[in-house]
């Protein structure tokens, strides 16, 4: 089952729990055998090697984008290995494919944990397929590493979210566009489960009680490539911007469908958080040049740590590749995993987590230091334009890095979400 399955808005979660349950792998399920051998021990670690799990989609709708994070993962591991390895034995990466079906990716990770004794997995891009594999890491006290911007509004004692949560990312985006295209007027587009849906619940908050109109929200099946009726709407709504939140190749049809209908980047300013240089090279530069995305690294970003990351990347992977934001936040997670080891002498799972909060890192993005508490990272918030070459260059950012608020704490207009 591929992820258009999870088109109804709120029928997903249900399904997931019945289907989890049925599989013996919902929170509050029995235990096998297996599974209680698992512990939280944080793997085997015998003979020679750590074994980790890399649990990500190499086949199916996400794969366009999944495959090159799966790589990043990789590289890290490769490089580690190069330096001696963890606590003097190399890792031994487990590669199993979620194809793109999150039942799929529960399934996996119980196998990765209970039969391959996996110390860590790195693991997952959709919501869907994270909160399909949450109670089964939670339930067997093992680590799952996330490296994709996400909706927020969870945290978990056995999951580190190496990519953007709300604040870091989301609330930029619409500042920018208030302050800095003067937007009074925005449009909602997104494909239809659960990180659109509850991104443009979060930014439906944020434009009440900041004097921003939303004047429209539409969603369409992922992997829809039918946008006129869409389309039509946003043209007649007047808006002065489009917030979207569309994944995979479904944007390749709307970038086309908005300039077929003279609503080219000039025109309307569209930004999207889902899409990054690798998905730029799926959809053609020309379709998004001059369009607006919020992240927190591009290839471009400037700095030492970026410069040899980039050209390790492509050393091992092609010129032809590009790195992006997922791309280096899968390749981070592995070097925090890896640095709270060696900081812990560990691999067991709650030495782990006791090593890793505080633990500061010189990534390719820039500083950035893991919430003891919360699982996220600091990470600076960046909003880029895209070039005619297909890269990003950066347009703002912010001061430094931001503090993660995965539950928008901080934020009054977020009580009720």
């Amino acid at each position: 089952m591929h992820l258009t399955h999870l088109r109804g808005r709120r029928t997903w979660l249900p399904a997931l729990t019945a289907c989890l349950a049925a599989a013996g792998l919902a929170a509050g399920c029995g235990s096998s055998s297996d599974d209680k051998a698992s512990g939280s021990t944080g793997g085997s670690s015998s003979g020679g090697t750590i074994k980790v799990g890399v649990l990500h989609s190499l086949s199916g709708t996400m794969a366009i984008s999944e495959v090159s994070v799966k790589d990043a993962e990789l590289l890290a591991i490769k490089e580690i290995n190069a330096e001696g390895g963890v606590l003097g034995k190399k890792i031994e990466p487990v590669v199993e494919d979620g194809a793109s079906d999150w039942p799929t990716f529960a399934e996996k990770a119980q196998k990765l944990i209970s039969q391959d004794k996996v110390a860590a997995t790195f693991g997952g891009w959709t919501s869907a397929s994270r909160k399909a594999m949450l109670p089964v890491f939670e339930r067997n006290k093992a680590l799952l590493y996330y490296p994709v911007q996400y909706e927020g509004l969870e945290s978990s004692p056995y999951i580190y979210y190496s990519g953007a949560t709300t604040n870091q990312q989301i609330i930029p985006a619409l500042e920018y566009l208030q302050k800095e295209k003067g937007t009074k007027k925005l449009f909602l587009v997104g494909s239809d489960y659960v990180f659109p849906r509850t991104a443009n619940k979060e930014i439906k908050a944020w434009a009440k009680a900041n004097g921003m109109t939303v004047t429209g929200e539409e969603y369409a099946p992922l992997g829809s490539t039918e946008f006129s009726t869409i389309v039509n709407k946003v043209k007649a709504s007047g808006s002065d911007a489009v917030f979207n939140t569309l994944n995979g190749d479904s944007n390749v049809a709307f970038f086309k469908q908005l300039e077929g209908a003279g609503l080219p980047a000039d025109k309307l300013p569209i930004v999207s958080v889902s899409i990054a240089e690798d998905e730029v090279r799926g959809i053609g530069a020309a379709k998004v040049k001059g369009q607006i995305v919020a992240w927190n690294y591009y290839q471009t970003t400037p700095g030492a740590a970026n410069e040899k990351f980039v050209a390790a990347y492509k050393a091992a992977y092609g010129n032809n590749r590009v790195t992006d934001d997922p791309i280096e936040a899968a390749y981070l997670q592995v070097k925090i995993w890896a640095a709270a080891v060696k900081k812990a002498g560990s691999t067991d799972v709650e030495k782990v987590k006791a090593a890793s909060g505080g633990l500061t890192i010189d990534a390719p993005e820039g500083k950035i230091t893991v919430n003891g508490e919360n699982h996220h990272i600091t990470k600076t918030a960046r909003i880029g334009v895209i070039q005619a070459d297909g890269l990003i260059k950066t347009v703002w950012e912010s001061d430094g890095p931001i503090d993660p608020d995965p539950y928008l704490k901080t934020y009054p207009w977020a009580k009720g979400l």
